[in-house]
């Protein structure tokens, strides 16, 4: 005896198997549940990284405060150095200045105003 198999095809993509309703609340509260968690989650870890991050960035802050604390102390000592009184008499000296003797130096007759003005003519820039 000769036995046929023959294959039927069964589109079963339509079927939908009804879910009951206190599984389907069910399912969306665990869903609400596991949302929320996650929430949690991501809050907690921005917050982390967010707190590592401003770590970060005071410790350059106070890398640049400590470089800027010495340049300025080497720039008030360097300051210091350069208006030093008896540092500018002996270069003055070396140059030939010496300090005026009373007669030495006479005010103008007043002429200083149009000295002045003809040179801010001189100076300003034409267009």
């Amino acid at each position: 005896m000769t036995e046929y198999f023959t294959i039927k095809r069964i589109d079963n993509s339509r079927l939908v198997r009804p879910m009951e309703a206190a599984r389907l609340k069910d399912f969306w509260q665990r869903v609400a549940a596991t949302g929320a968690i996650a929430c949690c989650l991501l809050v907690y870890a921005w917050q982390h990284f967010e707190c590592i991050q401003l770590r970060y960035q005071v410790q350059a802050l106070e890398g640049s405060r400590v470089k800027s604390a010495q340049l300025n102390r080497e720039l008030n000592e360097q300051y210091d150095e350069l208006h030093n009184p008896a540092r500018i008499a002996r270069y003055a000296a070396q140059i030939g200045l010496t300090v005026s003797t009373p007669g030495q130096v006479t005010p103008s007759d007043g002429q200083n105003d149009a000295v002045l003005a003809q040179a801010h003519a001189v100076m300003q820039p034409r267009p």
